[in-house]
């Protein structure tokens, strides 16, 4: 399947083009509905009487539908115009946040999320995609910058917003505060974007839709049960049998490829640079969602940091990545991506080594001084990796590999909180089994989940030495 684009003008320098702003705009409001119910788990046992494993599933319920419904964007931004698919994302994600709000149960609420889920898949291929097609390759370092706030800051700024609106009441104001502001931002944008390109009618293989969702969701579900009472064996199973499905998924791929109607083009992974960033994209997302739910258990259970306090400790680091985004896309723009990819994962590594250390009486300064580092760091890795990334694939393959990109995020989130929390409880069970006090034992389940985390990001240090200063003027 292929789409012939046309060449937009090119941008002023120093400024992204309107339909990017838009995007990212949008695209930002929806991301951060990803984790913004980290920090509500409490409010939602008290008030709607569910456990904290069942009440853990606002948000996996939201990683699991993202992982199912992102394969199908590739098609999706294919066959629809610019302006048709961000109003069907945006409509379908106003329509979770209302039903979300209004929940009278728990199972509502749920649908809620998987609804705003469907909408929010569509967003970030349809930035990306519109992005690399309107923005000339000598630009697009510093346009992707704008990008970090919608893929990276919105996630990390997510338990902050919550821990705030959380302060002045109930968890459905989670939601009654988003509605307004996503309903103006789909009324600006309706108004003000343009369709790029034309779309290309082209049937769906329906197979490769259910088995997609089968094995990602299938591997999000499994990761989800790890750490929870009697659900790593279950997990083992589940995971096993999505990454089976998955199999079957490239397999079909593969031979639809031949005949050019592919759901998902793998393609995409013959393209060397391309293959490098979504596996360090992969790991750091990995690294970073273990350290966002690491840290909110350590300042809240053993701390006793309430849901504000927590969020206004970490918030310094989710807005130092986001204002250091257009920066970093200009010295990747200048330099090239070896002056901040490299120093950007040693940083990680450094903050997270350090995170190691934690205890009853580390300085909150030293939290807030290591949880910058690990922010700013990943800053100065995820603008150059995005743009190196998906500027080495050709025009026709940039809706599939940003699409595939966004499966791989949420797989990779989804096994950075299973991974962490595993690690945690079973050594803080460990502890326990031999005599050690409830808060040590957590402590030290803590700590060593950290440790874990640190020597997954000397895996991003050896990525990154691998990846090219720059793309060649011409590749395809």
């Amino acid at each position: 399947m292929s789409v012939v684009l046309p060449q937009r003008p090119a941008t002023r320098a120093g400024r992204a083009p309107a339909v990017v702003r838009l995007l990212v705009l949008s695209t930002f409001v929806v991301i951060l509905n990803e984790t913004i119910m980290m920090n509500a788990i409490p409010r939602l046992m008290d008030d709607l009487g569910v456990s904290e494993a069942s009440a853990q599933w606002v948000s996996t319920a939201f990683m699991l539908a993202m992982a199912a419904a992102i394969p199908v964007t590739g098609w999706f931004l294919q066959r629809f115009t610019t302006r048709r698919a961000y109003a069907s994302a945006m409509g379908v994600f106003l329509a979770g946040t209302a039903l979300a709000a209004v929940a009278p149960s728990f199972e509502v609420l749920l649908v809620g999320r998987v609804v705003q889920a469907a909408g929010t898949a569509v967003m970030m291929p349809l930035l990306m995609t519109t992005l690399l097609t309107v923005v000339p390759p000598s630009d697009r370092g510093r346009v992707m910058g704008t990008v970090t706030l919608a893929m990276s800051v919105a996630p990390a700024l997510g338990p902050a917003v919550a821990g705030v609106v959380l302060q002045a009441g109930s968890w459905r104001l989670l939601f009654v505060v988003v509605l307004p502001v996503a309903a103006a931002v789909t009324a600006l944008g309706l108004r003000k974007l343009d369709d790029i390109g034309e779309p290309v009618v082209s049937t769906i293989d329906w197979p490769s839709v259910a088995v997609a969702a089968l094995g990602f969701g299938g591997v999000v579900y499994g990761l989800s049960l790890f750490g929870g009472s009697g659900g790593t064996g279950r997990g083992v199973v589940v995971v096993a049998a999505g990454l089976a499905a998955i199999a079957v998924f490239v397999l079909r791929q593969r031979r639809l490829q031949r005949s050019g109607t592919p759901l998902m083009d793998l393609r995409t992974l013959g393209h060397r640079t391309y293959r490098l960033t979504l596996a360090l994209l992969a790991a750091c997302f990995l690294v970073l969602l273990g350290a966002m739910i690491l840290l909110p258990l350590y300042l809240q259970h053993l701390r006793g940091l309430s849901p504000l306090e927590t969020g206004l400790l970490v918030m310094p680091g989710g807005l130092a990545m986001g204002l250091l985004g257009p920066t970093v896309g200009k010295v990747f723009d200048r330099f090239g991506s070896r002056v901040l990819v490299l120093p950007g994962t040693i940083g990680s590594l450094v903050a997270l080594a350090g995170f190691t250390q934690v205890s009853p009486t580390m300085p909150y300064w030293q939290v807030l001084a290591l949880h910058t580092l690990l922010m700013v760091s990943l800053a100065a890795t995820f603008t150059p990796a995005f743009t190196l990334g998906m500027g080495a694939l050709p025009q026709h393959l940039y809706s599939h590999g940003s699409s595939l990109l966004g499966t791989l995020q949420q797989v990779a989130s989804a096994l950075g909180t299973a991974l962490a929390v595993t690690v945690m409880s079973s050594r803080a069970g460990h502890l326990a089994a031999e005599g050690v006090a409830a808060g040590p034992a957590q402590l030290g389940g803590m700590k060593l989940a950290f440790a874990v985390s640190a020597a997954l990001a000397v895996v991003t240090v050896v990525l990154a030495a691998r990846l090219p200063n720059r793309l060649p003027a011409a590749h395809d």
